[in-house]
């Protein structure tokens, strides 16, 4: 394997839309959802791992987090466990591994990938990770993979790249907030519309050039504990500085105020794994279109419905057409599909009732 070649696995969000299974104190990255085996965060790890030296992999994730990433991933060292102490969003933590990768290795590529999606096809992701490399070698580009809209969905954001070249890596125009579904279906329209997936490839020298032009205030900011970094001191630098960190994602922060970007339109199927709707759509269904995951089901009348537990218990649904239908510890969630992006505001109304350990 390429020594040259790093990944930074993101870790470190709490996915409330998955509430109640997914919480502050055990997120969804670190469980199994769709019921193979492995967790999410062992999976994606699992699939970098073809490409990339499992030595080489770090995991940005939050401080409180660092037990569960040893649990779930034994291979790794605490060097390759990057622990923010606050949440900032990604530019701060991607700029922050990034300086810590450049120390370790000035000629390094790297990946940037979030630790709870869903890809089927590992091979196809594998090979156009590796065009993107081969293409990040050569030139002083950010790239990303971009996925091909299957409908005109309103969750997420878009990238819109230059069609006037028919070649498979596009020079991006721009990136489109998350639309209404009327300017979606115009997107799809246009033919030149992929959904932002957030993951990233670039080599180091390049995306720290675009934090320091892009964002000189934050940038200055990590690289003045430069000489800490993979050295005893590196926590003590950490825990003083990076609570002063604008809250920013990389997005915003580089990608829309770059000329240096591109994309590839990806040649592997993909799910943000965002909500319980997202969950089901990739979940086997039995003759009734119910999903279940850990549970063992008697449903009449009942059609369309998510259906997790754990422990293999035993699930009585009568009556109930696109549901989640959810049991975890002490919280039963009985919830409409349809509502789905409304379980945030459920999860606040509960801990503000009943207390913050619920969530």
């Amino acid at each position: 394997m390429n020594k040259n070649y790093y990944a930074i696995l993101m870790a470190g969000g709490v996915g409330s839309r998955f509430w109640p299974v997914s919480t502050q104190d055990f997120p969804k990255q670190f469980h199994d959802m769709l019921g193979t085996g492995d967790t999410l965060i062992q999976k994606t790890f699992k699939r970098l791992a073809q490409l990339i030296p499992k030595e080489n992999i770090f995991i940005l994730t939050n401080e409180r987090y660092n037990d569960l990433v040893f649990e779930q991933l034994p291979e790794v060292t605490q060097r390759q466990v990057v622990l923010e102490p606050d949440m900032r969003n990604t530019a701060p933590c991607i700029l922050y591994a990034s300086l810590k990768i450049q120390k370790e290795n000035q000629d390094a590529v790297m990946i940037v990938a979030p630790s709870d999606h869903w890809i089927e096809d590992e091979k196809a992701f594998t090979q156009d990770v590796q065009q993107a490399f081969d293409f990040c070698e050569n030139n002083d580009a950010l790239m990303t993979l971009g996925i091909q809209p299957t409908f005109p969905n309103t969750g997420y954001g878009y990238i819109e790249f230059d069609k006037t070249k028919d070649t498979q890596i596009r020079k991006v125009n721009r990136f489109r907030e998350k639309p209404d579904y009327e300017t979606a279906k115009e997107f799809i329209a246009q033919g030149n519309f992929l959904w932002n997936a957030g993951i990233f490839m670039w080599r180091v020298k390049s995306v720290l050039a675009s934090f320091k032009r892009n964002q000189p205030s934050l940038f200055q900011l990590f690289q003045s504990g430069y000489d800490t970094y993979n050295t005893p001191s590196e926590d003590a630098f950490i825990k003083e500085h990076y609570g002063k960190a604008e809250n920013i994602s990389v997005d915003y922060a580089l990608m829309e105020h770059s000329e240096n970007v591109y994309v590839i339109p990806a040649t592997f199927d993909w799910n943000d794994l965002g909500t319980w709707g997202s969950l089901y759509d990739k979940l086997d269904k039995d003759q009734n279109s119910n999903a279940v995951v850990n549970a063992k089901t008697l449903t009449e009348d009942a059609s369309g419905n998510m259906i997790r537990t754990s422990n293999n218990k035993v699930v009585v649904v009568d009556g109930l057409q696109d549901y989640i239908i959810v049991d975890k510890d002490e919280v039963l969630l009985i919830f409409p599909k349809a509502k789905e992006q409304d379980i945030k505001k459920v999860l606040q109304s509960v801990k503000d009732k009943f207390g913050e350990h619920y969530g």
